[in-house]
């Protein structure tokens, strides 16, 4: 019987055999993750989907947005996929019609309020912000009321709204959460406190005695008081605000297949156990918190509305120079 016969049907199947080898082509990912945490994802993935080439442009979250701006603008945006540190930032890319909903993503082992209930942006991570200290300090905060006790008037910094998006978050979530709201910042204020620049300048700070208490992303203190620093960290009673690192695909994206992948390998238990490989605490439950860190049922996450912060951004902002004059 000759070959021939079976030629259409060959070339029929080809699409269905070259499935059946996995995902293929490029994929571009935008992130603000540190460089070597974002090689260490993408070689995670691509061990499991080795047909995907993947490249990565780094760099922090306003940064990335303004190269996505310049690039929408241009009608030519390159990236597929976005990981990034908050959903503030995607509420607002969600709300320019900029991103692709993955409705077949499998949330079943994620509890309601995590992700986007839209399915346009998935929790990865969950970088809280708490209290550090330094321990020659002699009054040891548990809540954040403590930071507006006389035992820290002129010994506390912080970073600032204007600069650190998770510094915006945090301002947001307690300003909405703590009776009084923004009188808390003013007392802040009066207590002379200081707010500016970013948290590695709070740690760099706190760490070297200069001042003595922070407000702080978790895993920084925590990383450095495993290398020997003189830091402890807090998880204040009252609960810690979070940001998530979430993952999204943009509308524009030119390997759909890759990119839902890509968001899937993320909120897999394997790309959850590399979230805590890292040094994280994962958005999935069942995975364990790294060392150095309280169990999971000890954090209180305070509640937060990610399309309230969007809408009130201006307005939170604006509020925080008044009260700290920048």
């Amino acid at each position: 019987m000759s070959i021939k016969r079976f030629l259409p049907l060959l070339v029929a199947l080809m699409p269905t055999f070259a499935q059946a080898q996995g995902l293929s082509g490029n994929l571009v990912l935008y992130t603000s993750q540190p460089n070597t945490d974002a090689q260490q994802t993408i070689d995670a993935f691509k061990a499991k989907n080795p047909g995907v080439t993947v490249t990565f442009v780094r760099d922090g979250t306003p940064k990335i947005l303004a190269k996505l701006g310049a690039e929408f603008e241009a009608g030519q945006p390159q990236a597929d996929v976005l990981l990034i540190a908050d959903s503030v930032t995607m509420e607002g890319l969600k709300k320019e019609g900029r991103l692709l909903a993955h409705d077949k993503a499998d949330l079943s082992a994620y509890p309601a309020g995590t992700h986007d209930p839209k399915k346009f942006w998935f929790a990865t991570k969950l970088i809280t912000t708490g209290i550090a200290y330094n321990t020659k300090a002699s009054f040891k905060p548990t809540s954040w009321a403590d930071l507006t006790r006389p035992e820290i008037k002129g010994q506390l910094v912080m970073p600032s709204p204007l600069t650190s998006g998770a510094a915006l978050i945090h301002a947001a979530t307690l300003t909405g959460t703590m009776e009084g709201g923004w009188k808390y910042y003013e007392a802040l204020k009066d207590n002379d406190a200081v707010a500016g620049g970013g948290n590695g300048d709070v740690l760099k700070q706190v760490a070297g005695g200069q001042k003595l208490y922070g407000v702080i992303v978790d895993y920084m203190p925590i990383r450095e008081k495993a290398k020997g620093a003189s830091v402890e960290f807090v998880f204040p009673k009252e609960g810690v605000s979070a940001v998530s690192e979430p993952v999204a695909i943009l509308k524009s994206t030119k390997n759909p297949d890759a990119a839902r992948a890509f968001v899937d390998f993320l909120l897999s238990k394997d790309g959850q156990e590399l979230a805590l490989k890292q040094g994280y605490i994962a958005a999935h439950p069942a995975v364990a918190l790294p060392a150095g860190y309280p169990p999971r049922e000890q954090i209180k996450v305070m509640g937060f509305d990610a399309a309230k912060a969007l809408a009130d951004e201006t307005k939170n902002k604006a509020a925080f120079a008044e009260i700290f004059g920048q």
